[in-house]
């Protein structure tokens, strides 16, 4: 290559890095600017107000947790995620008048996986983890001057809060599940239903194919390996959408959310996939092990609140499981048309069945 060229080349390089270092500062600085606004949208003011984030020691390594509520005096609210939901929480705005709420980043997820990383994979247990909760539930109330707490569980969160509410009433004046799983049974019905999705999917396409594949799985839905890779195959074949996709109610996107680093970000998607590898795949303890086994009597006022358009954790065995508690109070409420991420896409009105169902038990 004549040395005319290879100049031309390396200052059209040099140009084009220079022009991609420009860009990558402008959106890191717009993105700097949009976080500025976030946290005067989410600031507490309130002289009475509490906002913390920090480190404690749970279970022989640094947990995060976040503080954040109007009033000390308010009830406290524990709310235990399927993962990490510091990044996707600007919709619980309204809860934090009501309630003084505790997030936590469990073992193995966002900020507390960023710390230990993968070398947690051994301690990924359910026997573990209930008392990594446990422990927190005790730090909370002697950090805020609680006798008891409000327990929130989701998904995940909700197969480990209501063990934590079992094994230790004493810490809690009340148990919410939602997106409650039960067991297998839980993901026997989400995969019957994804089935019968495939069905429609197929008929309206007139996938002839598709339709002799999936009618012997139909008419017995086991959620066996072979029989989901057949579902995944149509899956992809007919476009099923994905049944965990949500649109955040939160006026802050991810991205924008104050205090959240860019290393936060990374760490939120790989603990959230590193959880997965240990807690919810069928050698996971929430297919293979079920609440049945715990018994039914539970000594606290217990709520389910249920989307009736679930398709991750569908409400059915759920509704089953909670007819056979026998508790000092007990409420199931089904949300009409909604899905399995109600906190995050209609916070609102999760608040106000927590307002009024929930609050009127709870320690302040």
């Amino acid at each position: 290559m004549p040395r005319r060229a290879a100049r031309l080349i390396g200052v059209s390089l040099l140009g084009l890095s220079g022009i991609l270092v420009v860009l990558a500062a402008a959106g890191l600085g717009f993105r700097a600017y949009r976080q500025h606004l976030a946290a005067q949208t989410l600031a507490i003011r309130s002289p009475a107000g509490v906002q913390e984030g920090e480190f404690i020691e749970i279970g022989g390594i640094k947990q995060w947790i976040q503080i954040r509520g109007e009033d000390r005096d308010n009830p406290v609210l524990l709310f235990v995620p399927g993962g990490s939901t510091l990044p996707i929480s600007s919709g619980w705005r309204a809860w934090e008048k009501h309630f003084t709420v505790v997030q936590w980043d469990q073992r193995g997820t966002g900020r507390t996986f960023g710390a230990a990383g993968d070398a947690l994979g051994p301690t990924m247990t359910l026997e573990r983890m209930t008392q990594d909760g446990i422990e927190l539930a005790k730090y909370l109330r002697t950090h805020l001057h609680k006798d008891k707490i409000v327990l929130v569980g989701h998904s995940w969160g909700s197969f480990l809060g209501i063990r934590m509410a079992k094994q230790r009433p004493d810490l809690f004046s009340a148990y919410v599940g939602t997106g409650q799983v039960v067991g297998r049974a839980t993901f026997e019905k989400a995969f019957e239903l994804t089935i019968a999705r495939l069905q429609r999917l197929a008929a309206a396409a007139n996938n002839k194919e598709a339709l002799a594949e999936l009618a012997p799985i139909a008419s017995q839905p086991v959620l066996t390996p072979e029989n989901r890779l057949i579902a995944d195959k149509w899956s992809n074949v007919l476009g099923l959408p994905l049944a965990d996709g949500f649109q955040l109610a939160g006026p802050i996107p991810p991205l924008f959310m104050p205090d959240v680093s860019l290393l936060d970000l990374y760490n939120w998607r790989k603990g959230a996939a590193f959880s997965a590898k240990y807690l919810t795949g069928r050698n996971g303890p929430m297919f293979q092990s079920d609440m049945a086994s715990m018994g039914f009597e539970f000594s606290i006022p217990m709520f389910f609140i249920e989307g009736d358009a679930d398709a991750v954790t569908p409400g059915g065995p759920a509704e089953q499981f909670f007819n056979l508690i026998t508790a000092p109070h007990k409420e199931f409420v089904w949300i009409r048309g909604g899905d399995h991420f109600i906190p995050f896409d209609r916070p609102d009105e999760f608040l106000a069945e927590l307002v009024a169902r929930i609050r009127p038990f709870a320690s302040h």
